[in-house]
């Protein structure tokens, strides 16, 4: 089978299309039941947090710089702080948690 990127990018984009456009037509009436609604609210967070961990993980030398500075950002995230706060504690948590893994390993 020969590969067509030109084929295959037509039907990704067909796909992707179909599963936005298909709910939007067939559901004609405004959704009511609490439980879909809350479900239906929180997909986007899930979807984000599902692409975003492996990535956090993955992003370092080192799985426990990962880790603290995963830890660390969800210390700042859980006090409110702005996304710049939150970006910056992290990355100065794994910077120096680079160091010291560095310094002694």
């Amino acid at each position: 089978m020969e590969n067509n990127i030109y084929l295959m990018i037509f039907v990704m984009a067909g796909v992707t299309y179909l599963i936005r456009m298909l709910p939007l037509a067939l559901v004609k009436k405004e959704i009511t039941s609490p439980f879909i609604r809350s479900f239906l609210f929180y997909v986007p967070y899930a979807c984000l947090a599902a692409m975003t961990f492996p990535a956090i993980l993955l992003a370092t030398s080192s799985i426990w710089s990962a880790f603290v500075g995963f830890a660390v950002a969800l210390a700042a995230a859980y006090r409110e702080k702005s996304l710049l706060t939150v970006a910056a504690c992290a990355c100065v948590a794994v910077f120096i948690t680079e160091r010291v893994i560095g310094l002694f390993g």
